[in-house]
């Protein structure tokens, strides 16, 4: 999945309710100005369906986010998306680069869920083990053939070079996290379907899964409990959030049973990580997606979990201009895996 050095690319995220394209411009040690952006809200449909039809509609939502960036550039770097990807850290002895080349070659088909044959997979070594020293920690992702093969004829049908594709949960760390934190990270990205999770040490994620829980699932809450239409609930929760306190809690209320199973696969990761990494304390929660624009999420998951929250700014080290400014304000916080890939640049 990964690709050679090039110069020119731009980074494109088919989401579940749009598509995105940024491209960036290094300004220094990671620091980047933005140089295009596009955005071309998506049906859900379309997204997910893989009719002729639905694809070449698709087709035309990317060109019409392409067109409207202004990006010249047919070099492409894609993120696939959680649902379709494996991603997981496992530990080898430490040996040289080489060498484990050649060993994760024949032993990787006991880490991941698919046959070897019919999967793509990708590795990054992460250095030494956190508590075994003989040890080091290496990040696998892997993606069914069949479907990246798909995206690719997709993509490559619209003139364009795809040069590297990456799982956007690995893309939406290299954006969101900040520079020089010394500890362990949650990172929370709340999407459509369902939330990406990683749990980051040292500027790598080391824990990464996917919970089947998205914005969708709390508006079909808020549908079922509070007796009203799908916008509506969704203005609901956008505009009260979980405060206990507005509408008299009823929005709350609705939502608390769905929120309860989150808060609980949250935890779930956060002791997971704790048993692995014992002298490795979670600082900080960082939220991205639609945990950082919902009223009140932060300070539900803090108290569910004990640990400190911040919202995350993936636009934290580009340089945006006043006018860009103001037409990303509505939609700014949907970009953290879209960013993240363009700034694969300097750091293959």
């Amino acid at each position: 999945m990964a690709g050679r050095g090039v110069g020119d690319f731009f980074a494109l995220d088919i989401g579940t309710n749009a598509v995105r394209v940024v491209q960036l411009a290094p300004a220094g040690p990671d620091v980047w100005n933005l140089q295009h952006f596009g955005y071309a809200p998506l049906d859900e449909k379309t997204g997910t369906s893989v009719s002729p039809e639905s694809l070449r509609r698709l087709g035309e939502i990317i060109m019409t986010a392409v067109g409207q960036s202004g990006i010249k550039s047919k070099n492409v770097v894609i993120g696939l998306p959680s649902s379709k990807t494996f991603t997981t850290v496992i530990e080898v002895p430490i040996m040289p680069e080489a060498e484990l080349k050649s060993t994760l070659k024949y032993q990787v088909d006991q880490y991941i869920p698919m046959a070897i044959d019919e999967a793509k997979v990708d590795w990054a070594a992460l250095g030494t083990s956190l508590h075994d020293p003989k040890m080091q920690e290496v990040l696998l992702a892997s993606t069914a053939n069949s479907y990246a093969e798909e995206r690719l004829e997709l993509i490559e049908s619209l003139g364009l070079n795809v040069i590297a594709a990456e799982p956007d949960p690995l893309a939406m760390v290299r954006s969101l996290l900040p520079d020089g934190i010394p500890d362990a990270r949650l990172i929370i990205d709340v999407g459509e379907q369902s939330t990406d999770l990683a749990i980051t040490f040292d500027g790598s994620p080391r824990l990464v899964r996917t919970i089947p829980v998205g914005i969708k699932s709390l508006i079909k809450a808020a549908v079922q409990n509070l007796n009203v239409q799908e916008d509506q609930a969704r203005q609901f929760i956008l505009k009260f959030g979980l405060a206990p306190d507005r509408l008299e809690g009823q929005v709350y209320r609705a939502l608390e049973s769905t929120l309860e199973n989150f808060a609980t696969e949250l935890t779930k990761s956060i002791k997971f990580f704790q048993t692995r990494y014992p002298s490795t304390p979670v600082g900080g929660i960082l939220l991205s997606g639609f945990s950082a624009v919902v009223p009140m999420f932060g300070e539900y998951v803090s108290a569910k979990t004990g640990i400190p929250f911040a919202v995350a700014n993936p636009w934290q080290k580009v340089n945006v201009s006043q006018a860009d400014q103001q037409q990303l304000l509505p939609i700014a916080s949907e970009f953290a895996a879209v960013i993240g890939l363009a700034q694969r640049r300097n750091r293959s």
